[in-house]
């Protein structure tokens, strides 16, 4: 058993590139977007805003490639591109085993995601059952106690407060794909399960609990939760 992991009560998850593989889907109408204005959505860019609300999404894009449109007409052009392609977004590996298997035995477990509620609701489309398991989930667009979105700690611990024992931050294991929830999640005092795409360098990965290639390769047990069936 590995040591340098501490003993969890609660979990709560990102979303998008976390749970749903959304962030293809995101780069294919962010480059629609662009190619009018003869832009090529970069690597740099797109790493820089994952994890972002949605007014600080379109601020930086706007203000990367100096787009002759203000932040909400660039919003208003990525939600209508989205809500189309969203509807097909697909499980990421592993995700539904996982979320199943904590609420199975019993363990709370809340989204936490960036995107706003309107948006959330298109994504999950193909998925209801699935997102139905958690507690509650916290939509940080839409929220109005999510004053700042990630890094700032707000979306995990407004999270954390809404189980009903409001567990010490401490408890809680967040599971993030984007550096900027990583960084939130520290920030909040929870360690951090980061499951990153795998362009994210060796930098960006760096202070999160754990690194994994997919949420197949999560052992429950080194955080002190229930272990799958077969034991991994």
């Amino acid at each position: 058993m590995c040591t340098k992991f501490k003993n969890v009560t609660h979990c709560i998850f990102d979303m998008d590139g976390l749970l749903l593989d959304t962030e293809k889907l995101y780069s294919q109408a962010t480059q629609e977007i662009l190619d009018p204005y003869g832009k090529t959505y970069t690597w740099d860019v797109k790493v820089s805003v994952m994890g972002l609300q949605t007014q600080q999404v379109a601020e930086a894009i706007v203000d990367a490639y100096k787009l002759p449109i203000s932040w909400e007409e660039y919003a208003q052009k990525q939600r209508d591109r989205t809500e189309i392609l969203m509807t097909e977004a697909e499980l990421m590996p592993g995700a539904e085993r996982l979320l199943r298997h904590l609420h199975a035995n019993n363990i709370p477990i809340a989204l936490a995601t960036s995107s706003g509620e309107h948006m959330v609701e298109i994504k999950i489309t193909k998925h209801r059952y699935v997102f139905g398991l958690f507690h509650h989930r916290v939509c940080g667009s839409t929220d109005q106690e999510v004053k700042e979105g990630k890094p700032s700690p707000d979306i995990f611990l407004i999270a954390a407060s809404r189980f009903p024992d409001k567990p010490d931050p401490s408890k809680c294991l967040v599971f993030e794909d984007a550096p900027n929830g990583v960084q939130a999640a520290l920030s909040a005092g929870m360690q951090v399960v980061m499951v990153p795409d795998e362009l994210v360098t060796d930098e960006l990965r760096k202070g999160a609990t754990q690194v994994l290639h997919s949420l197949e390769d999560f052992c429950p047990e080194k955080f002190g939760l229930p272990p799958f069936p077969k034991s991994c």
